[in-house]
């Protein structure tokens, strides 16, 4: 083990360092996080076809350029690239397969992974697998009893989830798993922090979100509907898909909302929307990303009801939470502005001082005996 801190071998993609959705930001939030805590990260990358025959190491995996002590090694996407990619890896103190490495249509090279770092694995290192889509992994595994990864859950010393609770816990257990923990997804409270108000968006309630298929009612109930019932009130959507949705006259629609302009989005409303996915519950729980996002902005947050949310924030003192439209619409009837402050203030302190991804990483530490040293104050 490396003096001050641990070496760490990720195999996954850095897909997520140029994307903006909640999973890309978990991972990078957790890299970053380890990164920044003192531990060497290797982020082994499948590249393109075209880079097939050979291996080389590109940007660091951490938010310091000039620091090349953590590096994204790329390999071509076949097993001979695999096999050096892991022969390198062997000497990290922790190898760790990340569900889903972008490997397109080599599902059988994914198998592959998640067996060899098991085998590469030397004397006192430990083997995880991280899951970031849990309910669709245990899905998948209930659904065909040959799929080869039930063969290897027992095998990984841990298996760490994208949230889940306890169904996801006890379908892992179920598999034989060894032990299985939650990492929830967190704050980043160098992406997502309080920002001047921007009259662009400048509303009674906003909310951002793409139009998927999930959340479209959603929106209709705790969004459009308050719309409609509060028609001297303004509302603000931000998010691709909603063009062609009908709205009432009073929600003024915004497009596309660029990653830096987030933080205004969210600080300019009275109060932010977040709603969660349908069917979300039923496999578990995780926060929805943009709860931490809109906390992280100081927004007074209003959402529906999610299992395991006292984990994270207070209802009625550092949330709001409505069991349907109507009770959006009465929440904001009656929300001053001095109690939205409060409100947003208090779910900023909280999330500063226990759901930065520097907790998160400090839970990761201790799994390892590392003791999870304190996490510096970010307010």
């Amino acid at each position: 083990m490396m003096e001050g801190g641990m070496e760490i071998a990720f195999f996954g993609s850095s897909r997520p360092f140029a994307c903006h959705d909640g999973a890309a930001a978990y991972y990078r939030g957790i890299i970053r996080a380890l990164h920044e805590r003192g531990h060497r990260i290797t982020l082994y990358e499948p590249g393109t076809m075209t880079g097939q025959g050979r291996m080389y190491r590109n940007q660091p995996t951490g938010s310091r350029p000039t620091d090349r002590e953590s590096a994204v090694l790329v390999y071509p996407p076949n097993e001979e690239g695999a096999r050096r990619a892991i022969k390198i890896a062997r000497e990290a103190d922790i190898l760790i397969k990340v569900s889903g490495s972008n490997l397109g249509q080599a599902e059988q090279l994914e198998a592959w992974l998640e067996e060899a770092v098991l085998i590469a694995k030397k004397n006192g290192a430990k083997a995880v697998f991280w899951d970031i889509d849990a309910p669709a992994t245990l899905e998948r595994l209930r659904r065909n009893d040959k799929d080869p990864f039930r063969r290897l859950v027992p095998e990984f010393d841990y298996i760490f989830t994208y949230g889940g609770g306890t169904p996801v816990i006890k379908g892992y257990r179920e598999l034989g798993a060894k032990s299985c923990m939650p990492i929830y997804n967190a704050l980043d409270p160098s992406t997502h922090y309080p920002a001047p108000c921007d009259p662009r968006f400048r509303a009674d309630m906003s909310f951002l979100g793409n139009l998927l298929p999930d959340i479209e009612a959603g929106v209709e109930e705790f969004y459009l509907r308050p719309a409609r019932l509060l028609g001297y009130k303004s509302f603000v959507l931000g998010g691709n898909g909603w063009e062609k949705k009908a709205k009432p006259p009073n929600v003024r629609y915004v497009g596309n909302v660029k990653p830096f302009d987030k933080n205004a989005f969210n600080c300019s409303a009275k109060a932010a929307l977040t709603v969660c996915r349908t069917g979300a519950a039923l496999a578990g729980y995780s926060p929805p990303a943009r709860v931490f996002e809109a906390a992280g902005a100081g927004a007074c947050i209003i959402t529906d009801p999610w299992d395991g949310m006292e984990m994270f924030l207070e209802p009625g003192r550092e949330i709001l939470v409505a069991k349907d439209g109507k009770e959006v619409a009465e929440i904001l009837a009656s929300l001053s502005p001095d109690d939205a402050r409060e409100i947003g203030q208090a779910a900023l302190s909280k999330v500063l001082a226990q759901h930065t991804y520097a907790h998160r990483a400090a839970q990761f530490e201790m799994v390892f005996g590392q003791g999870g040293r304190e996490v510096a104050k970010c307010a």
